[in-house]
Formats: structure tokens, C-alpha cells, sequence
């Protein structure tokens, strides 16, 4: 009899995309939507880079490559982690695939079935969906409201290690909330993870969107040769998101296995995009100087309006591209605030809870846009909360 696999009954993909389908159809009806639900950037992929895949494509720059990464990308990012991080990893530490497949090998690499995980929650979705796919067992640690920042507590995560653990999962800065881990929050992690024998996946994908502070990275006690596996995307930092590039620094046993994995399913990065991805490291820096000022003003504008929303509040995100507001003085769910924005107000945004339990009470807003765009929608969220049409739907 024919029958689905336990792994595709434990499919969850991503609840972004899932509401941005239904976003998409809405707006084919003709519906103007306010659109906060999706991390993407307004800003365009830089010209340089799209001149530099054009070239490869015209060399003929289209077939097979090495499933671990083209030698010169793998190069270029050595060369730009001794000037980030103070190290230089060998050529054999680095691969590159997309970053939402790199988050699914190392976990797929490292822990087996009813092994666990402990990961951020709220966390970004990919940890818990490939976990439930996988029969791994996800450990949450939770991120605490302060009175101005976001926080962890590491010894909450030392509570949550077991014989089992095999992973420990730190993202900063953080999807959703916009936490910055300070350097001691990140060296007792690391600590953590040395004390009990464990790999620690450090989610930086948002590290160059950093605006109050300064990035701290595990890598730098390990050199990424030990345990440490850094995973970085070419999406958020060089607006590229449609181009799926990312790469992982990691201990060479590690990237070897993770490179048989992605070998198996996708062969390799189509090389073009990977040119592509040499040009965005090594040229035209400048071209993004001005970007972090405008998210800045973005993230400011936005924050100013949500605190003027009654029953809305919202720290100050010291990184990434995120408002995680607290709505729970309007009374309402974070699916029912989100469902009635996208119904009543025309604006889209996710539920905290499409990032874990945690998530209850906040909602997830993409300051990533224009400030035209900001104003538009926290107005249309302003007028329906404020003449309490919203509550006539409960």
C-alpha cells in the first residue's frame, strides 16, 4: 500500500513563504498589501555583482563544478574571515551551498534520530522544521524580554544539555527578535559547548546588520577546527537573496561529510552564481555604506510608530532586520493579530509563534523597506486598532 515516509509527514517548511503565497494572491486580486512578512531587502542586488555573472555566463561558465565550492569563492572567503574574525581558515573549512541547506547537513551530519538539538526560541523556523523531519529532538532556550534588549541566559542552556545533546544552535544576530549576543553571553556559550563535547552552529547571517554594539563570533576560540561551524548567506548582507548562496567555515571532517550530503541531493552551486558571489566579497564596498544607515532609519521609523499602537510595544533591535513587537496588552493571539492585519488592514506580518511557543504575544515586522512604506502600513495598523474595529471580530 502506498504511504508517505515519517519524514515527509514531519514536513513543516517555512510559514514566510506560506503566507507570502497567500499574500501573492491576494494582490492578483488587486489588493494593496502592506508587505512586513518576508526578510527581504528593498534595496537591489548591486550592479557589480550582476556584471560579474553576466561575464561567467558569457564564458560559458555553466557547467559542473567541485560540490564543496569553486576554489577562488572558497579563496575569497578565507581572505574575508582573517580580516573579520582575525583567523584564516584552510581552503578545506569552507563549502558552499545555499544557507537554508546548510542549517539542514549540519544538523543531518551531527545528530541522529531522538539525538537532541538546543536551539533559540523564538528561533528562525528552518531549526525546528528540519528537526521534525528528522525524528531530532528539538531542546528550546528561550530569549528574554529586558527593559531594553533582548537576552539569554547561558546557564539555561548549560540546564539544557543531556548525554543525548549533540548540537547547540546560537544565532546572532537574531531571527526574529533582533538580539545581539554580548561577548561574554557568546564566550559562556562557547564554554558550554567545549565543557560537554559538543558542536555549536553559529548562525551569523545578519552579522554585518549591526547597529547598536559589535558582532562577537564563537569562531574565535576554536578557529572553526574543533567545534564551532559558522554559517553565513550572501542574501541579507549583499541583498542577493534570490540568488540562494551561502557558506559554511567548519572543522574539515565536518565540511567533508556536509559536502557528500549536498553532493548527494544538488550536485553543486550553479557556477555563475558563484562569480557572482566573488564579486559581491571582493568589489565595490562602498555600494553598501550607505545601506546600514538607511536600515537604521528604517528600523527607527518603524519602532517609533509600533510604540505608538495601542497595546503594541517594542525594544529597540540591536541587529538584523526585524521588529519583534509585544502585542499582548491588545488582548488578541499572535495568529489572530497577524490574521486580522492581513484581513482588515491590508498589511502583512507573522505571528511570533510561527518562531516557536516563545513566540507568543509578538509579532514579526521586516524593517527592510522603504520609509514610505513603514509609515503606510503602521498607519493602516493604527486606524483599525485605534477605532477597535479589530475587536468587533473576536
Amino acid at each position: 500500500m502506498k504511504h508517505f515516509s515519517d519524514a515527509a509527514g514531519g514536513l513543516l517548511g517555512q510559514p514566510m513563504f506560506q503566507l507570502l503565497t497567500r499574500v501573492k494572491e491576494l494582490e492578483a486580486q488587486g489588493k494593496k498589501i502592506t508587505r512586513f512578512e518576508i526578510g527581504d531587502s528593498a534595496l537591489g542586488v548591486p550592479p557589480h555583482v550582476i556584471e560579474a555573472t553576466k561575464k561567467a555566463l558569457d564564458e560559458q561558465k555553466t557547467h559542473y563544478v567541485q560540490s564543496q565550492g569553486i576554489p577562488e569563492l572558497r579563496e575569497a572567503i578565507c581572505e574575508l574571515t582573517e580580516k573579520t574574525y582575525g583567523f584564516r581558515p584552510s581552503i578545506d573549512q569552507v563549502m558552499i551551498m545555499p544557507a537554508n541547506g546548510i542549517i539542514d547537513a549540519v544538523v543531518r551530519c551531527v545528530a541522529n534520530a531522538k539525538e537532541e538539538v538546543i536551539l533559540p526560541d523564538p528561533g528562525f523556523p528552518t531549526y525546528g522544521a528540519v528537526l521534525n523531519y528528522t525524528g531530532i529532538t528539538g531542546v528550546p532556550y528561550k530569549q528574554y524580554e529586558g527593559k531594553e534588549r533582548m537576552y539569554i541566559d547561558p546557564k539555561e542552556i548549560e540546564s539544557r544539555i543531556s548525554p543525548r545533546t549533540r548540537l547547540v544552535i546560537l544565532n546572532s544576530p537574531n531571527n526574529p527578535t533582533g538580539f545581539v549576543a554580548t561577548e561574554n553571553e557568546v564566550r559562556d556559550v562557547y564554554d558550554i559547548a567545549k565543557k560537554n563535547d559538543v558542536y555549536l552552529l553559529s548562525d551569523e547571517v545578519y552579522s554585518k546588520t549591526i547597529y547598536d554594539g559589535a558582532h562577537y563570533s564563537p569562531a574565535v576560540f576554536d578557529e572553526c577546527k574543533e567545534r564551532t561551524i559558522i554559517l553565513h548567506s550572501f542574501s541579507k548582507a549583499y541583498a542577493m537573496s534570490g540568488w540562494r548562496l551561502g557558506y559554511a567555515i567548519g572543522p574539515v571532517d565536518v565540511i567533508q561529510k556536509m559536502t557528500l550530503l549536498f553532493e548527494t541531493i544538488y550536485s553543486c552551486v550553479p557556477p555563475f552564481v558563484q562569480y557572482g558571489g566573488i564579486a559581491a566579497l571582493n568589489e565595490h564596498p562602498e555600494y553598501f555604506e550607505h545601506y546600514w544607515d538607511m536600515l537604521k532609519e528604517s528600523r527607527d521609523l518603524l519602532v517609533k510608530n509600533l510604540n505608538t499602537l495601542p497595546g503594541v510595544s517594542c525594544l529597540v533591535p540591536a541587529g538584523a532586520i526585524y521588529a519583534f513587537a509585544n502585542i499582548m496588552k491588545t488582548g488578541l493571539t499572535s495568529q489572530r493579530f497577524a490574521t486580522l492585519m492581513l484581513e482588515q488592514a491590508n498589511v502583512s506580518l507573522l505571528p511570533g509563534t510561527n518562531f516557536g511557543k516563545n513566540g507568543e504575544g509578538y509579532v514579526r515586522l521586516c524593517y527592510a523597506r522603504t520609509l514610505e512604506t513603514i509609515q503606510e502600513g503602521c498607519d493602516k495598523m493604527k486606524a483599525i486598532i485605534t477605532d477597535g474595529s479589530i475587536y468587533e471580530t473576536i
